[in-house]
């Protein structure tokens, strides 16, 4: 693979994870550090703001990648949507799929520097967060399942 082929595949899991429009990062993390914050008595670690951060911006783009995965079939007939690297087929579904397996695990391993309730809590975020693309098909209120996760 040349240097060209290898800067334009990481720039497709760099969009497929949504790092080029990071307000959705932000919007995670202000309730988050305001719960650290809360947590902590107003004076959290530098630890937990690390994991926690870290954390949010793990989740959001594995949260982007397997909504795309949800959403392959539909997004090439919505304007939005039709440039999503899933959609075009610059990433193939099989590289999406180890894409967002890489992200969980390694924000799984980031839990694990936290306590035994945050990992319970954590894997039960987990598995909300990925179905949440899927509750669009069976319910009116798929944000609510998002909140819950993220929550």
């Amino acid at each position: 693979m040349t240097t060209t082929n290898r800067t334009t595949r990481w720039g497709a899991y760099w969009r497929l994870m949504r790092f080029d429009r990071p307000i959705g990062i932000l919007l995670l993390l202000w309730p988050t550090w305001w719960a650290l914050v809360l947590a902590g008595n107003g004076r959290p670690t530098v630890r937990n703001i690390l994991i926690f951060t870290a954390g949010v911006v793990l989740m959001r783009a594995a949260g982007c990648v397997m909504n795309d995965i949800a959403d392959r079939d539909f997004d090439p007939h919505v304007e939005r949507t039709r440039e999503r690297p899933l959609a075009t087929g610059e990433v193939q579904l099989k590289e999406a799929i180890g894409l967002f397996l890489t992200l969980m695990l390694i924000a799984f391993l980031l839990v694990l520097l936290t306590n035994a309730l945050t990992v319970k809590l954590a894997l039960a975020g987990a598995v909300l967060a990925s179905a949440y693309p899927f509750f669009k098909r069976f319910t009116h209120l798929p944000q609510v399942v998002l909140g819950i996760a993220f929550g």
